[in-house]
């Protein structure tokens, strides 16, 4: 079995329109102009960089941007343009929201067991309904259309419906996963959660808890995971307050190894205990107290928000934002962890910038599936990462995107034209097949 971090690659719509309470760098650049080609190169960057350590690589696509589909939904009627037109005279906020290119987070995308985890075997995948945000949750159908075209062989690979909507079911993907596994011991699934839709509970008094106890015990049922490899801790609400929106914001594990913020989890020492119960003396860890790296620097920094990658010489290595590198206190514990007993000898810093400026680290925009060599030669679409694949990406992001991007510039319908036909271009590339709404 091999681990592959499939990318979002970023749309063309990439702006900064701050609509998300809770992600305080979303907040804080909203407004300000974005630049989409940059950002999209930058991650193709950090894909190259993660394929060249001998890390399985993918990518997957992003999503129409506007969703006209969405805004036909609403009421606005006429052509393309004329629902765009519309749209911006009499409802701009919804506009922004339906333009927002937040897809790019593919953590958000889904949730994933591999097969050796699994009843019945399969790879098992839920795309999030992401249901707490509006712009987040017109992604859900998309994702499931895309996850669908890729992993379409019912053998090896159970693509499952979103959760159902509402608030009960609200679920963020990957953000709030965790999987861990030592030689010899059964793989643990640490399914997180900030609130319960029917529990009493203590939570944020700031912000928004996005991800219900409810949902994660679903997505454990779905994906028919025996219940001795399932934990359910709770998110810390004065974690969630400070701005860790996520899980990963505060928290990254990879095969028998986590690192944490003190405030990522509620009785995060009972949680640790239960783990080591159940993945043995070979499970390690690292925590951050509030006093070593205080959790406003840990949200400003994200050095959880990091890809802790498993390499092919059986050390571990850390990607993480350059951001990290320039807030003293992150640098300083991501140092103490490479120094530490555990399986991680290195730190690699890199440039997402323009993610971060949005709220996403390099943990953000990727989603983990752990394949065997059957179940990947099992995918025909081409989104397995290789260097000409990576070429025919750059040159399609250099031909198609904008250098610089306004938040008033979504109310122009040639943005959302040059998306349609770039995306179209992009699922031939990538031999997906029509899986967007304006293809059918």
């Amino acid at each position: 079995m091999r681990e592959y971090n499939f990318d979002g690659l970023i749309g063309p719509t990439h702006n900064y329109a701050g609509l998300s309470p809770g992600n305080l760098a979303s907040q804080h650049h909203g407004g300000q102009p974005s630049h989409p080609r940059e950002a999209a190169l930058q991650g193709l960057e950090k894909m190259r960089f993660v394929s060249e350590l001998g890390v399985g690589q993918a990518v997957l696509p992003p999503q129409p941007r506007p969703s006209l589909r969405t805004l036909r939904t609403l009421g606005f009627t006429g052509s393309d343009e004329e629902v765009i037109t519309r749209a911006a005279r009499d409802a701009e906020h919804l506009l922004r929201l339906t333009s927002s290119a937040s897809a790019m987070w593919t953590a958000n995308a889904a949730t994933v067991a591999p097969s050796a985890d699994t009843a019945d075997g399969r790879v098992h995948l839920t795309p999030a309904n992401l249901t707490q945000m509006f712009h987040r949750a017109i992604e859900a159908d998309t994702t499931h259309a895309v996850l669908r075209a890729i992993f379409a062989d019912p053998k090896h690979f159970q693509v499952h419906a979103p959760l159902p909507g509402a608030s009960h079911f609200a679920d963020e993907g990957a953000a709030n996963h965790t999987r861990l596994f030592t030689p010899g011991h059964k793989a643990v699934h640490v399914l997180a959660w900030g609130r319960s839709a029917w529990q009493d509970v203590k939570g944020p008094q700031r912000f928004p808890a996005r991800q219900t106890l409810e949902s994660s015990q679903a997505l454990a049922r779905l994906h028919q995971l025996a219940p001795e490899q399932v934990l359910l801790p709770q998110q810390h609400p004065d974690g969630i307050d400070a701005g860790a929106f996520h899980t990963d914001v505060l928290a990254v594990g990879n095969e028998r190894f986590l690192m944490l913020h003190a405030l990522a989890f509620v009785e995060h020492p009972k949680l640790l205990q239960t783990l080591r119960e159940k993945l043995g003396d070979a499970f390690r860890f690292e925590v951050a107290t509030d006093a070593e790296l205080p959790v406003k620097d840990a949200v400003r920094a994200y050095p959880f928000n990091s890809q802790v990658l498993s390499l092919p010489d059986g050390t571990m290595a850390i990607i993480a934002p350059i951001e990290s590198r320039e807030t003293p206190t992150a640098r300083a514990f991501l140092e103490r962890v490479v120094a530490g007993d555990n399986p991680v000898k290195a730190v690699h810093y890199l440039d997402v910038r323009q993610s971060m400026n949005n709220g996403g680290g390099p943990a953000c925009l990727r989603q983990r599936i752990t394949l065997t060599d059957t179940e990947r030669a099992a995918v025909t679409a081409d989104v397995f990462y290789s260097p000409a694949l990576h070429e025919s990406l750059a040159g399609w992001v250099r031909k198609h995107y904008r250098d610089v991007l306004k938040p008033e510039d979504v109310r122009d319908p040639q943005l959302a034209r040059e998306t349609m036909t770039a995306l179209d271009e992009l699922t031939r590339l990538l031999k997906l097949g029509s899986v967007y709404d304006f293809q059918q």
